[in-house]
């Protein structure tokens, strides 16, 4: 009886060690998207009055956690029954990275105008605030949807041969620290600069230490998310790269040895990322649809 005890302890130790290793690498996979994923959250957490800005933020967190729970059974039934569509959508998902890197560059050097995003603002009605905070929180599960199906894909992919019990750990795990890490990081972002201005108020002195931080954070904000855009850019091109080398002999093989690996990803995901954009550029010109505000 006790040595049947201490062999599912030590049973026990091996997978949480095992779920440890596994975790970490996981955790690199995933920390590009986890990029992007930051940078658009705070994004779409701002531009509301002050005191709704965390009430929202937790709304749209409460639906990611729904996400997370509806794309992991799924994902582990895949797993589970059809392992090689873990690696198909794997690639779906590079390509919809790719995409996405490219088309952020390509807005940057040719920008072209967008509908005009109405914010909110106290001079609008109760009702009113609330019907856009909806919109908005609608708008930001959505693509948090997106971007939770290419975290627990890439996280997936990393433990896809091992057994179920750890793939189901590690990638819970990588779920709910990128829900709970994002949306952590996302909330002092947002408030950050509403902090600032408590700092500048805080005595009636002119230019004191107090004043000097909080003008600080106040002008740091906008710095900060595009500087998160801009990693976030990078990141995306990087684990599409990334995705197509691992998972596409082709892909492998193709660049010489010689050129670092980093540098060998970035340029896969760069040149995928400008053939995807032309041929979804070019759709859109032959059908004449018109890009949706971002």
């Amino acid at each position: 009886m006790a040595s049947g005890i201490f062999a599912l302890l030590d049973d026990i130790a091996t997978l949480m060690d095992d779920v440890s290793v596994m975790s970490k690498v996981a955790a690199k996979k995933t920390a590009g998207i986890l990029g992007d994923d930051l940078a658009v959250n705070a994004e779409k957490s701002s531009g509301f009055v002050s005191d709704r800005e965390l009430p929202v933020l937790w709304a749209i967190s409460k639906g990611s956690l729904l996400n997370k729970v509806i794309i992991l059974p799924f994902a582990f039934l895949l797993s589970a029954f059809l392992p090689v569509a873990v690696t198909i959508i794997l690639v779906i998902g590079g390509l919809y990275l790719a995409y996405e890197g490219a088309e952020k560059i390509y807005e940057y050097f040719f920008p072209h105008p967008h509908e005009v995003k109405i914010e909110l603002t106290e001079n609008l009605s109760k009702e009113e605030v609330l019907k856009r905070e909806k919109e908005k929180i609608k708008s930001a599960i959505v693509t948090d949807f997106i971007l939770s199906v290419e975290i627990v894909i890439i996280a997936l992919g990393t433990v896809v041969d091992a057994p179920l019990t750890t793939q189901i750990l590690v990638v819970t795990l990588i779920a709910l620290l990128a829900t709970v890490g994002v949306y952590g990081i996302v909330a002092i972002i947002v408030r950050m600069d509403e902090f600032g201005y408590k700092l500048i108020a805080l005595n009636e002195e002119d230019n004191s230490f107090s004043d000097k931080v909080g003008r600080v954070l106040v002008n740091a904000l906008p710095m900060i998310i595009k500087a998160m855009g801009l990693v976030g850019t990078l990141a995306l091109l990087l684990v599409s790269g990334g995705i197509f080398a691992h998972n596409i002999e082709f892909f492998h093989h193709l660049l010489p040895e010689f050129i670092p690996g980093i540098l060998q990803e970035f340029l896969l995901g760069l040149v995928v990322g400008v053939i995807v954009l032309a041929l979804v550029i070019l759709i859109k010109k032959a059908f004449k649809i018109k890009s949706k505000p971002h």
